[in-house]
């Protein structure tokens, strides 16, 4: 542990509550917006008779409203357990990072993941960098935002990024995605002009990916933390032993997940998925790098929609 360190974890949690969650609420007119829609509906006074009736567009839309509520929820509980931290003055000098994941679907399918040697060795390390001046990204409230945002029982797609992008304000907790405010990355701007071209889908102002992930869109970086302007700081520390358990659970206990892969990094990790029971797409990286040797005119917005729908399951709506 670093409990040695002059400044522990209680010191770094003491900035106000407001100023923290301020840095979440980039989605919030579009959180509104649904949880309105889903809020108009009549729950008290409506006839079975129009419920058995909806259609499958009105059921998918109420679906979404209830995904996105709780992971609204989910949010609010682990920023609230980290201001309760604070204001008790507990933490005890180290991480807790299995406090951090609220998502109760991912804590039974996980069960003693965060018991294991390696996953105390990751808490110490985190701990230790939090403590040690240099900013980390993202916020800790974040940290899971991936998993407490797309539930186990709700994953139709994964995309697999590598680590956090490391400027200020810019990780958000879901692989590709910056909040609203901030400058859309190369990278989100070659996988939008793919959007466009496969799909039509208007390229968006905005960074934002977390309407693809509270419809199923698991979004997870293999590394998911990082330190300030250091890419890849934080590889090699025990990250990536734990989001490969997230894969291999998804590929044993799930079926006919599409596992949409760009790049060499994240195509290592088809080993982990199970191919006669899930689907793999793969391209190059929409990096600037390498967008124009395969990853433009891969379609896999499109493909992976046939792929769903030909399981009798409704498409991701792509569109932001």
């Amino acid at each position: 542990m670093a409990s040695s360190s002059s400044k522990t974890l209680k010191d770094l949690w003491k900035q106000p509550a407001a100023k923290r969650l301020k840095q979440v609420s980039s989605t919030e007119n579009f959180i509104s917006s649904a949880l309105a829609s889903s809020s108009s509906r009549k729950d008290c006074d409506e006839d079975p008779k129009d419920v058995v009736s909806s259609t499958p567009e009105q059921n998918s839309r109420m679906e979404f409203n209830r995904s996105l509520a709780k992971s609204k929820r989910n949010l609010k509980l682990c920023s609230d357990k980290i201001s309760k931290l604070n204001a008790n003055g507990e933490g005890g000098g180290y991480v807790k990072l299995q406090e951090l994941l609220i998502e109760e679907t991912w804590l039974e399918a996980l069960p003693g993941e965060f018991e294991k040697t390696y996953a105390g060795n990751l808490c110490k390390f985190v701990e230790k960098e939090i403590s040690g001046g240099v900013p980390i990204y993202p916020p800790l409230h974040l940290i899971f935002n991936a998993l407490n945002t797309t539930a186990f029982d709700r994953i139709k797609a994964v995309i697999i990024g590598q680590d956090p992008y490391h400027g200020p304000g810019q990780a958000m907790g879901l692989s590709f995605s910056v909040p609203k405010g901030v400058k859309v990355p190369s990278s989100l701007l070659n996988i939008y002009k793919e959007l466009k071209q496969d799909l039509g889908c208007s390229i968006p102002i905005h960074g934002n990916l977390e309407q693809w992930a509270v419809q199923g869109v698991l979004l997870l970086n293999a590394v998911l933390t990082v330190r300030h302007h250091q890419a890849n700081s934080h590889a090699n520390k025990g990250w990536e032993q734990f989001t490969d358990a997230i894969i291999k659970t998804i590929s044993k206990k799930k079926e006919g997940v599409v596992f949409i892969l760009w790049g060499n990094y994240a195509q290592a990790k088809a080993r982990l998925v199970d191919e006669t029971k899930h689907h793999i797409l793969k391209s190059a990286h929409p990096s600037g790098l390498s967008a124009n040797r395969g990853f433009f005119g891969c379609r896999h917005f499109s493909q992976t929609n046939q792929l769903l729908e030909k399981m009798g399951m409704p498409p991701i709506e792509w569109q932001l």
